[in-house]
């Protein structure tokens, strides 16, 4: 490779996302130059909203036709920053058909369909990079394809959603319910106008599907996700675990278990001790758990268009510095295990119940989950005239054994509502 190598790069959506890499790219032109000998130039993008073509850019930098990006020669790198699944997965099997290195920051099509484009890249023998696809500006998947390729992980955990996480924070801190506090994080631009995706856990268990698929190499979908969101979170909720010396956050958890695999995305209370705990605002952190490394935190920005295009950019500068596609051309899954089944995965539990505040409830309800050897561990009772509002912090046990208490304990007479329940970390 020469000491300059002019790498031209078509550009799919001028949104948030694709905006910052075309920016980042203007500005940082001649750092990057220097440092790689790469001549990065943004030869073409595809958007079909005019109202998002900028007037200081290139009127012929645009196109509304896919067809000029892919059937051009010139360019060497396709990167897709439209999100969604259908358009998305058609232009990139068609990039890497037409010989195109392509770079994507779209969680949804990797955890979804991520396997045909995969083998398609490894059959094309191009390369598929996909470092903002998870965690924003945090170099997640480069450090575990890369750095921990021999560190035997055994879990990746963390906080893989600014949104909730931003919500979640304000809500400790008690700035507002849940309602007021989305509504702010959609008017400040870290939620969506739909946030169903990313307050409903969606968006979360996408990333956890690929890190669980690198981490463990053995392929995992967004279905093979269970996840859970925070809409049903309330500020009772937090306060009572800010109580119990405990922070709620929404997290990303993959294990290997006996050779089986358990990825899931759920709110849980955390030790105020804990480092995640200590996450704030948009912020992500992932831990890594191996056998060669012990425990390892990444953090930092999660989300956000310069962050991620910060990602975009070292994806496209690594393959333009590349000679061959390498093992970096999949996301390594060479074998296929089962996943763990979750009744078996073990659990504490912060538990809410509004019960009759009469003597001898409290030895009903602790009679019923010691049947399913589910003991406690704290309590905080507070009355509220004829009914008493009881929670409970629950030692490790079986999730099986654990919600079939809490079924039988929802159908005692003293019980007068459904029973809240939250994982403790």
């Amino acid at each position: 490779m020469s000491r300059e190598t002019v790498v031209r790069v078509g550009l799919l959506g001028f949104g948030t996302i694709g905006s910052s890499v075309y920016r980042l790219i203007q500005k940082e032109h001649g750092q990057i130059l220097e440092g790689t000998g790469v001549d990065l130039q943004v030869a073409k993008v595809l958007e079909i909203d005019p109202a998002k073509i900028p007037t200081d850019a290139p009127s012929s930098l645009f196109t509304n036709d896919f067809a000029d990006i892919v059937d051009d020669p010139s360019i060497d790198i396709v990167v897709e920053v439209i999100g969604g699944t259908d358009a998305a997965f058609t232009f990139l099997d068609a990039a890497l058909r037409n010989g195109k290195n392509v770079v994507t920051a779209n969680k949804q099509l990797l955890a979804a369909r991520g396997e045909a484009l995969f083998n398609l890249a490894r059959d094309e023998r191009r390369h598929l990079r996909f470092e903002a696809s998870v965690a924003g500006a945090i170099p997640i998947i480069r450090v575990m394809r890369e750095s921990m390729i021999a560190a035997g992980l055994q879990t990746v955990y963390g906080i893989v959603n600014g949104t909730t996480n931003y919500i979640l924070t304000r809500m400790y801190n008690g700035e507002g319910d849940y309602a007021e506090i989305l509504a702010k994080a959609q008017e400040l631009g870290y939620a969506e106008a739909d946030p169903t995706a990313d307050v409903g856990g969606a968006d979360a268990a996408a990333k956890m599907a690929i890190l669980g698929s690198i981490a463990f190499h053995s392929r995992v979908t967004l279905a093979d996700v269970a996840f859970e969101g925070i809409q049903s979170i309330t500020l009772d909720d937090v306060r009572y675990a800010r109580d119990l010396g405990f922070v709620v956050k929404l997290i990303g958890a993959a294990r290997l278990i006996d050779d089986q695999v358990s990825v899931r995305v759920f709110p849980a209370l955390l030790p105020a001790g804990h480092p995640l705990a200590s996450i704030s605002g948009s912020h992500n952190a992932v831990f890594l758990q191996g056998n060669a490394i012990g425990e390892i935190m990444l953090m930092g920005p999660g989300a956000g268009g310069m962050p991620t295009a910060t990602a975009v950019v070292s994806d496209i500068v690594s393959i333009a510095n590349t000679k061959d596609v390498g093992f970096l051309q999949s996301c390594s899954c060479y074998r296929r295990l089962a996943l763990y089944p979750a009744e078996e995965m073990e659990s504490a539990f912060f538990i809410k119940m509004n019960v009759e505040d009469v003597s001898g409830v409290l030895a009903q309800i602790a009679s019923v989950f010691g049947e399913h050897g589910v003991s406690i561990a704290s309590m905080i009772q507070k009355g509220r005239g004829a009914e008493a509002e009881l929670v409970l912090i629950t030692h490790p046990t079986k999730e099986r054994d654990f919600f079939a208490a809490i079924e039988q304990a929802s159908g005692l007479k003293c019980c007068k509502s459904e029973p809240k329940t939250l994982r403790v970390l």
